[in-house]
């Protein structure tokens, strides 16, 4: 199978142009940067030589309209897409790639990890040498200084641009409860409901023969 594969030209962790797994596994890729054309590089080469399938790393770098040269790759060149990266950042705010990711992708499988607290990591904390956690900066600072965090242990509230405080007091605001479902029977502690006009009208015609039926 001939897979061409694709990495960010700002990604220099282990050096240009390579993609590398935690386990040590290397493999050489093609660079894209905010001016390529995927799908224009991609058609190109599938000319020049059959490809198999494409495969994206640090997905998240994509602009929306190389996320759409990926969607022609597959629906016009009948080529599988695959692409890896990240859903938000360090702030717990969308890439604008995976944003479009997310939204155009024909299969999601997200690939699970684990916090610290035990429970499954959703979010990428930035910290400093120290490991603290970093809440202010730019959206993008390539490096080895994340950890994968549970949502809760990641202080989403606390971290999130959008600055959501808790009120004070909410006992003013009128609540309307769903109706829970009794399999058993009827609802404790609750009136019977009304009865509706036509029921009335049976149950005083009743009310009538009967005693019209006593005094005979």
């Amino acid at each position: 199978m001939r897979t061409l594969l694709f990495c960010p030209r700002l990604d220099d962790r282990y050096g240009h142009g390579l993609i590398s797994s935690r386990i040590g596994l290397q493999a050489k890729a093609n660079l894209f940067d905010r001016e390529s054309d995927l799908f224009a590089v991609i058609r190109e080469a599938h000319r020049r030589c059959s490809v198999n399938c494409v495969l994206v790393d640090e997905a998240q770098f994509l602009l929306p309209e190389q996320v759409l040269q990926l969607t022609m790759v597959c629906d016009e060149l009948n080529i599988p897409v695959l692409c890896y990266g990240l859903r938000t950042d360090f702030r717990g705010e969308p890439f604008e790639g995976s944003k479009y990711l997310l939204c155009w992708a024909e299969e999601i499988v997200e690939i699970k990890t684990v916090c610290f607290s035990g429970k499954k990591a959703t979010m990428n904390a930035r910290v400093d040498i120290n490991g603290n956690q970093i809440i202010e900066g730019e959206q993008v600072d390539i490096g080895h200084h994340y950890i994968s965090l549970s949502r809760k242990e990641f202080g989403l509230v606390n971290v999130s641009p959008i600055g959501y405080r808790k009120a004070l007091d909410g006992r003013d605001t009128e609540i309307v409860y769903g109706e829970p479902n009794y399999a058993g029977g009827d609802k404790p502690n609750t009136v019977p409901p009304e009865k509706s006009a036509v029921d009335a009208l049976a149950d005083a015609e009743d009310s009538l023969a009967r005693l019209s039926t006593d005094r005979a």
